[in-house]
């Protein structure tokens, strides 16, 4: 089970995600998530993922699906509070050097610029 909440902070979009990032309903909820911002014109979003307890490859892809698709609309997707575990994972297939992330919050919001 995955819980999804939305904050808007200036001008990015703060995703916290808590549970399991897995295939399933889960990768789909994500996924129509970010398309669903994309559609309202906010393009910058910040995924908080301190409360994924787990990921799985096709969680990986929705995050590689989800960079892709904002990008393609100029805009960006970056991380924030990742787990030893997560980070670990990130390192280990390479995509921490695709997706920027960060310790702290405020710092990740203000890494967005104008």
């Amino acid at each position: 089970m995955l819980k999804i909440s939305r904050r808007d902070v200036d001008h990015v979009v703060v995703l916290t995600l808590k549970g399991k990032l897995i295939g399933g309903p889960e990768a789909i909820e994500f996924r129509e998530t970010v398309k669903g911002l994309i559609a309202e014109g906010k393009t910058k979003v910040l995924a908080d993922l301190g409360g994924v307890t787990w990921i799985d490859s096709t969680g990986l892809g929705t995050l590689i699906s989800a960079y892709t698709s904002l990008k393609t609309s100029t805009g960006e997707l970056k991380l924030c509070h990742l787990t030893k575990k997560i980070h670990s994972l990130l390192v280990i297939t390479q995509l921490i050097t695709v997706l920027e992330d960060y310790d702290d919050e405020q710092q990740a919001i203000a890494s967005f610029g104008n």
